[in-house]
């Protein structure tokens, strides 16, 4: 899965507003890799206003720095508090 750093790379020189057919073939002619291109031909096709919009709508990794092992290893961990035990000390 692409980083938001990797989308971002390739979409150095566009110019918005950009539709999704435009911010594909940018990041096809700035070679980016087949992650990033699938990340990208995922957009839903509305018109982007800026990078920020792209890389918001566009499905990355939100950790990469993070192994996904490690990622559900986290989420095993995590202790999940339920309404009715927090309500019970107030």
């Amino acid at each position: 899965m692409a980083s938001r750093t990797e989308v971002l790379r390739y979409l150095s020189s566009l110019d918005y507003p950009a539709a999704k057919d435009a911010v594909v073939r940018q990041a096809e002619r700035e070679g980016a890799p087949p992650d990033v291109l699938r990340a990208l031909r995922a957009l839903p096709p509305v018109d982007y206003a800026n990078d920020a919009e792209v890389a918001r709508s566009a499905r990355i990794d939100p950790a990469p720095e993070v192994d996904p092992t490690r990622r559900a290893q986290q989420a095993r961990e995590k202790q999940h508090q339920r309404v009715a035990q927090h309500l019970r000390s107030i």
